[in-house]
């Protein structure tokens, strides 16, 4: 029986989104590599106007269970290690407040604060991220907790924003 990473190639376009583009084949820590990859893209988006931002996070997700879906059925493995996508889109979503709040979208804190945020509800998976976890099977499943664990890390970095007088 072959190991599940021998299954992959970057050349099929599904595995290159899935790992990242290539991000989530680190061999340590590698949703931490994916989300710390996602974060140029990030960049990048969030200079979109509101909605275009907000379909095309929209986007990634809705997608995103396709692309995980192939590549975890291609890996012959459940929700594998190096298929971050769901971490794009997870922290692309816990980023969605500069843009909703029209914050400064370089301001380094945010960025930082919200890749902390968002790895500790992805690592820890405190109730119903981790119940999803274990419930939810498929593209949908490696998605679903990610996006919830995103939504989460938002609703935090705007109590720390107001904490910290960021918003201010």
């Amino acid at each position: 029986m072959s190991h599940p990473l021998s299954r992959l190639s970057l050349r099929n376009p599904w595995h290159l989104l899935a790992t990242g583009f290539g991000s989530g084949l680190s061999p340590i820590i590698p949703g931490t590599m994916g989300t710390l990859a996602s974060i140029p893209l990030y960049l990048l988006l969030v200079q979109l106007p509101l909605f275009a931002y907000l379909f095309v996070v929209l986007m990634a997700c809705i997608f995103g269970v396709k692309i995980c879906q192939v590549t975890s059925t291609d890996m012959q493995v459940h929700d594998h290690g190096s298929i971050v996508w769901d971490e794009f889109a997870g922290f692309w979503i816990t980023m969605s407040i500069v843009p909703l709040l029209q914050l400064p979208i370089f301001d380094w804190q945010w960025i930082v604060t919200g890749f902390v945020l968002f790895r500790f509800f992805d690592m820890v998976k405190p109730w119903p991220i981790g119940w999803l976890d274990k419930q939810v099977e498929g593209g949908v499943g490696i998605m679903l907790d990610d996006i919830v664990a995103g939504i989460m890390a938002a609703i935090m970095l705007f109590f720390v924003g107001q904490w910290a007088g960021w918003l201010n």
